[in-house]
């Protein structure tokens, strides 16, 4: 058995030092794949370390080898990962929209040509990424940037695996459909 099924975060006897080493040997094993997902979730790297930061603390508050087994903890802390990130979005709307026209003002300033074309088109699709609703965008994020099958989409995200590929579907419809627009135009 490793400490993580030995101990759980709420240690009852009081084994501090064992609790530390089970919570940095999980910030070790999931910490970047969580800041590298709440990030292009929320497209902000402070935010992101504040949603990764608040997912550690609710996992030492809460976390117990009976509700969610070791080999189920990666879905787990994706899952709880998603939940503060969207209470993050509901609560910092205007800030969302504030980099949005942000992102829209520097699109507008990029000089087309070479390297500069490049990065406009990469600002360019990652800013429609994040004007895909968050469902679909949550899907497409993990399925493209961290490799999730569709079950394991499916379990991070609490939907069926049917309705994981119905929404890659649409949002990836959506964003060609809105590059051929604004390419054309």
């Amino acid at each position: 058995m490793d400490d993580l099924t030995r101990s759980s975060a709420k240690d009852p006897r009081g084994d501090a030092p064992r609790a530390e080493a089970m919570l940095e040997t999980v910030v070790a094993e999931h910490q970047s794949g969580l800041l590298l997902y709440a990030a292009r979730f929320l497209n902000s790297a402070a935010a992101a370390q504040d949603v990764v930061q608040e997912v550690f603390i609710r996992f030492c508050r809460s976390w117990t080898p009976e509700a969610c087994p070791r080999d189920r903890l990666k879905f787990w802390l994706y899952h709880l990962a998603h939940n503060v990130a969207v209470d993050h979005i509901r609560s910092e709307s205007r800030m969302r929209k504030l980099h949005e026209d942000h992102a829209d003002v520097e699109r507008a300033n990029a000089a087309p040509g070479g390297a500069a074309e490049t990065e406009r088109r990469q600002k360019l699709v990652l800013n429609l990424v994040h004007k895909l609703e968050p469902a679909q965008r949550q899907v497409l994020i993990l399925r493209l940037q961290d490799g999730f099958s569709y079950k394991e989409i499916s379990e991070v995200t609490k939907r069926t695996e049917g309705n994981v590929g119905c929404l890659l579907h649409h949002a990836v419809k959506t964003l060609s459909a809105e590059l051929k627009r604004l390419e054309l135009a």
